[in-house]
């Protein structure tokens, strides 16, 4: 079993039906199967001691930093495929537990009206990408009656999930022809981020109890999540099919969303820092050593190591929260990506949803370059095709830019705020403003 990123991912530029878990479903012979948040205002518990507010409230620059590099990571990585880029920054386990800080600081407020805000944000972005997919896989042919990879019939109920992501829906492995605009593995792409959606609304839905753990017996329910992940993440205990996929996930990743809760109750805070470096620099070795003796195929690429990556992600997160600034505004030279800290922010589940597909898309634009005049030499020819994921990489983010003009604003409906189409923080983009549950 391999944890969610979804497996080992070549770059999404190679032909091959594997794709990333940070956004890509496994091979079916492994058949094994995020969105940060909008903060909300806290209010303290009686029995416990919240960290204390930032003079004047507002949102932390530091936790949006930390989030719009988590975002760029997963792209580079979908893009390259490098499985160093899960050991240099693992984002998956920094996005669960910024969710899970700002889950804590929502659940001031009675729980049954925060899980509904949560899944009312998270659905209509959702519903937009699941259309366009849709289309584009029932316009290329494919019946999901008919795919035998996916439970014929059971699969038609499967593709609720596409709407409601409580399980894994289904997709074809091959859609059209190796030939063609997209590589025929393009659908298991462009499914992929939906992994991460899934998590994170289990995630909601068991908050509240997992908040009402943690304030009575916070270690405990720190650490479980690990001690889980040793359990079901090593084989000692095999769940099969999409339920092992899903208790994976929470197992390896709840660490991390606990992480936040800590973060948010001021728990972290009351640990001396050398305490918490030193220990997490220990689970982080510990965690090195573990992946050192269960590579993959792509090497260190700890996506493919539950253990690993749930002890790697847990003690990197420490350390950035133990170290967490928590900025008003971004300090000197970082203020010059401001703007590009808000956006991201303010689309960060348009960006996640769309970046696979959008990444696909780069490579039938940069084909159209081999027929210029000046590129029929073979040198000219040659040139182009070592560096055509570098292109790729400098065309993904207009892309990207363009879909958060035609499709973010719904991420604002969703919020029960005013649509705008580029809300960089600047005077014509629109401004933060406190969200309103």
């Amino acid at each position: 079993m391999t944890t969610h990123e979804y497996g080992a991912t070549p770059p999404l530029g190679t032909p091959g039906p594997a794709a990333g878990r940070e956004g890509g479903p496994r091979a079916p012979q492994a058949q094994q199967s995020p969105a940060p948040q909008p903060q909300h205002s806290p209010a303290p518990q009686p029995q416990h001691s919240p960290a204390p507010r930032r003079p004047g409230g507002g949102r932390d620059r530091y936790l949006d930093l930390l989030r719009s590099i988590a975002l760029v990571r997963v792209v580079l990585y979908h893009l390259f495929g490098w499985a160093w880029l899960t050991v240099l920054f693992p984002s998956m386990g920094v996005m669960f537990a910024l969710a899970g800080s700002l889950m804590a600081r929502s659940l001031s407020r009675p729980a049954w009206g925060v899980i509904r805000g949560r899944i009312r944000r998270l659905l209509p972005p959702l519903w937009a990408f699941s259309a366009v997919a849709l289309a584009l896989m029932f316009g290329g042919g494919w019946n999901p009656v008919k795919d035998l990879d996916h439970g014929g019939t059971w699969a038609v109920v499967d593709l609720l999930n596409y709407f409601i992501p409580i399980g894994a829906p289904p997709f074809p492995w091959h859609i059209g022809s190796t030939s063609g605009l997209l590589e025929d593995t393009w659908a298991v792409q462009a499914a992929g981020p939906l992994w991460y959606l899934r998590a994170y609304l289990w995630f909601v839905l068991a908050s509240p109890l997992l908040l009402w753990a943690f304030r009575r017996v916070p270690w405990a329910t720190l650490l479980a999540p690990l001690a889980l992940t040793a359990v079901v993440g090593t084989g000692l205990v095999t769940i099969p099919g999409e339920t092992g996929n899903a208790v994976s996930d929470f197992a390896v990743y709840g660490g991390c969303w606990v992480l936040g809760f800590a973060h948010h109750e001021g728990l972290l805070a009351k640990v001396p820092r050398y305490v918490a470096v030193s220990f997490s620099t220990l689970l982080m070795a510990f965690g090195l050593w573990w992946a050192s003796g269960h590579l993959g195929a792509e090497g260190w690429d700890l996506n493919d190591i539950p253990l690993a990556q749930a002890t790697w992600s847990f003690g990197f997160v420490v350390i950035l929260l133990q170290y967490s600034p928590s900025w008003q505004e971004l300090p000197g030279r970082l203020r010059r990506w401001d703007k590009l800290i808000t956006l991201s922010n303010n689309r960060a589940v348009t960006i996640y949803l769309w970046h696979n597909l959008l990444i696909l898309a780069t490579f039938p634009i940069i084909d159209q370059a081999y027929s210029l005049p000046f590129m029929q030499g073979d040198r000219a020819a040659a040139a182009l095709d070592a560096t055509s994921t570098l292109w790729s990489f400098a065309l993904v983010w207009p892309l990207i830019g363009l879909t958060i003009v035609a499709a973010g604003w719904i991420e604002d409906i969703a919020a029960k705020r005013g649509p705008r189409l580029w809300p960089n923080g600047g005077k014509n983009g629109g401004t933060w403003s406190r969200v309103t549950p």
